[in-house]
């Protein structure tokens, strides 16, 4: 182990392979890795974890790994006692809420909405700015389906490109924020490993 041995959270799934893009264009790592069965790696420097996004912060906050990469809509969704230390900018996606065509003009007089999400607090907290009632329906799937079922009056999601929910007849109704991957740090590793982060961080703003 040399003085930049750090552990760091890699989210699977959506920002995977832009993660390991992200840690190869920077020199952390010389290789690629599978999102496999295998959930701990040692490549280079770094010891990674590969858990689920949500996961992440958690790992992180816990100290079970320095740094992480996780988007913001993560950490709006589940606030965690973490540093913040970067904007990588990529993984970028809308937050937004989205239904049937047909019901959008209803959408725009309603005080109460049943609403299909993965986001139940972003939801809750979007529409109650708004003076919005809603009821949430909390799915791990695709939320896509909901509206379409009649399970939900629309949905609050990430939109990518646009194309599952054009797939599905579905529209953005109103975007909510913007998300991008973020390099979160542990506070106490902050501290007790300041100058390896630091050093990743100088050679991040270096080549980024």
């Amino acid at each position: 182990m040399n003085s930049l041995w750090l552990t760091l959270a890699v989210p699977k799934g959506r920002l995977f392979e832009e993660s390991l893009d992200f840690l190869m264009k920077i020199g952390l790592i010389t290789e690629r890795v599978e999102e496999g069965r295998k959930l701990v790696v040692d490549v280079g420097s770094l010891r990674l974890y590969l858990v689920k996004p949500f996961d992440v912060p958690v790992y992180v906050e816990n100290g079970v790994a320095d740094l992480g990469i996780v988007g913001l809509d993560v950490l709006l969704e589940r606030p965690a006692d973490v540093y913040r230390l970067y904007d990588l900018g990529f993984g970028f996606c809308r937050i937004a809420v989205a239904g049937r065509p047909e019901f959008f003009e209803d959408y725009k007089k309603s005080t109460h909405l049943k609403v299909a999400t993965k986001y139940p607090n972003i939801a809750r907290e979007f529409f109650s700015k708004k003076g919005i009632k809603t009821s949430l329906v909390v799915l791990n799937g695709s939320v896509e389906l909901a509206p379409l079922l009649g399970l939900s009056e629309c949905i609050v999601d990430l939109v990518q490109t646009g194309r599952t929910l054009k797939e599905n007849n579905l529209i953005v109704y109103e975007e909510i924020g913007t998300s991008t991957a973020q390099l979160i740090c542990n506070r106490v590793s902050y501290r007790t490993k300041r100058e390896s982060i630091l050093k990743l961080v100088r050679t991040l703003l270096e080549v980024c």
